[in-house]
């Protein structure tokens, strides 16, 4: 069976100040720039090829797939269900915080005008029920972000309810998944 690569997106500042970024359109910094160009050389000198790179709308993980894209000549595709998770009311205020690390225990919960994580779920499993189809003659790069990370890491790997609100890879990480 095929497989697929998936890429978290630069750093932005919203990261550096250690906000929750979500739905909202954070640009990277210079330092997000050079880790998506620094990515993009490693998948050359790894010898990662892959037939697309498929990225999410949002600027951040767009200009990340960019410059993979123009390093290794892969094509590269916005497609709109990597986007990341709406955190509604809890976009801009501190990762860390108590009161949000107890919302996400709820995975049915829509923050106040955001997305459940059932809803994130049921968008990305679909987009990879779809990929796996294809996954014998096609391999994927994803460039998307944090919370997209958690949701392919459950598709592929049984996870707790805490090992899921856990989970997270740093900016520009490569993590690489087999359909079987």
């Amino acid at each position: 069976m095929g497989c697929l690569y998936f890429v978290r997106h630069g750093e932005t500042v919203w990261n550096v100040e250690n906000k929750i970024c979500g739905a909202t359109d954070v640009e990277l910094t210079e330092r997000g720039h050079q880790q998506a160009i620094e990515t993009g050389q490693k998948i050359v000198a790894e010898g990662i090829r892959a037939d697309r790179i498929l990225y999410s709308p949002l600027i951040r993980a767009a200009e990340t797939a960019n410059h993979i894209a123009e390093i290794t000549g892969i094509p590269a595709q916005m497609e709109p269900r990597l986007k990341e998770q709406n955190f509604g009311k809890w976009e801009g205020t501190p990762r860390d915080g108590e009161e949000f690390k107890k919302a996400k225990e709820d995975f049915c919960c829509r923050y106040d005008g955001g997305e459940s994580m059932l809803q994130l779920a049921q968008r990305v499993y679909n987009l990879l029920d779809e990929l796996r189809a294809e996954s014998e003659s096609t391999t994927y790069i994803l460039v998307a972000h944090n919370g997209i990370s958690r949701v392919i890491h459950s598709y592929f790997q049984d996870m707790t309810n805490q090992e899921y609100a856990a989970f997270g890879i740093p900016n520009c990480a490569i993590l690489r998944y087999e359909f079987v």
